[in-house]
């Protein structure tokens, strides 16, 4: 039986990768796209979503948009640049394909809604979306069947900060775009696995020679777009390994025991810009916050694992 997804997303560079995998597997069933304000505008990351559909030949999954800024802040600049059109300058042509009319919010209550227990939601970008669904419906909360997130930095190791990305010296991108909603998702009774920048963006999710050469062996469309991210990549001094964060984020919804996972207690900080978006695990042994939201973490990956899954969806 196939997965029935829906992929919350901002492409993105990675958002691209993560879609053509999904869009790829036979074991997947994406029933809509939903565009979030994060890497972009949701005008722009909607738009780049039906780039992304047309350059596959895909015309029947629905795209919808959601508010062109996070639930209280404006819309922050991004530190790291996924290029000019947001796809690594690939400059594809305008869309054909028109956006649904519905509110991506909208959009996410009433697919969790039709099939209770079915939708696992793959969150790529900030939790806006999720967070109003949330708000308008709370009762869907117990519909949605998992939530696997790109979000956090929770310590693991020492690329959680070393690869912070959020505007600030202790955050990641999704949660510091939009904290407060990442606050509401995380306090839902959802099950959420988040995948932080500890595992997501890391040296060992990297692409070496033989992946490059597996790669330029398919001689498809698709394995020439992701030589192409690597290489917008490495000519802005970034390892491969910052093109395909979220594309580690599906590897994991599609083949869960790729993942280690620890369930922690965690907050987010809304208020300090200084770590404004910081994930705040609580790991003492005495005097723990009892208030604090429970999630599960990634706390480690079969790297080379998640990067086969990645090179081998392009086939």
């Amino acid at each position: 039986m196939q997965k029935r997804i829906i992929i919350d997303c901002d492409p993105g560079i990675d958002d691209a990768i993560a879609i053509l995998m999904a869009i790829k597997n036979p074991d997947v069933r994406i029933e809509a796209i939903t565009a979030v304000s994060g890497n972009l505008i949701a005008d722009a990351a909607c738009k780049n979503a039906l780039k992304i559909l047309e350059f596959m030949g895909i015309s029947d999954i629905p795209v919808s948009k959601g508010m062109n800024k996070p639930l209280v802040r404006n819309h922050p600049r991004d530190p790291y640049s996924h290029g000019d059109d947001g796809l690594g300058n690939h400059f594809f042509p305008e869309p054909v394909l028109k956006a649904s009319e519905e509110f991506a919010p909208d959009t996410i209550i009433e697919l969790v809604t039709r099939y209770p227990g079915e939708i696992s939601i793959a969150a790529l970008g900030p939790l806006t979306n999720i967070a109003l669904a949330l708000m308008k419906k709370p009762e869907i909360a117990a519909k949605i069947r998992e939530i696997v997130l790109t979000g956090g930095a929770f310590g693991f190791n020492q690329n959680a900060y070393r690869n912070a990305t959020g505007d600030n010296p202790a955050s990641e991108w999704n949660i510091y775009v939009d904290p407060e909603a990442a606050d509401i998702v995380f306090a839902s009774d959802v099950d959420i696995t988040a995948v932080g920048l500890d595992i997501a963006y890391n040296p060992y999710v990297n692409l070496i020679s033989e992946d490059y050469e597996t790669l330029r062996g398919y001689a498809t469309k698709e394995a020439e777009f992701v030589l192409d991210i690597a290489e917008f990549c490495h000519e802005r001094t970034f390892d491969s390994s910052s093109g395909p964060i979220d594309a580690v984020t599906m590897a994991g919804l599609i083949e869960p025991e790729i993942f280690t996972v620890q369930e922690i207690s965690v907050g987010v900080e809304c208020v300090s810009p200084l770590t404004r978006g910081q994930t705040v695990w609580d790991r003492r042994d005495h005097f723990r916050w009892d208030n604090l939201h429970k999630i599960k973490a990634v706390s480690d990956i079969d790297a080379r694992r998640a990067v086969m899954t990645i090179v081998q969806a392009m086939r």
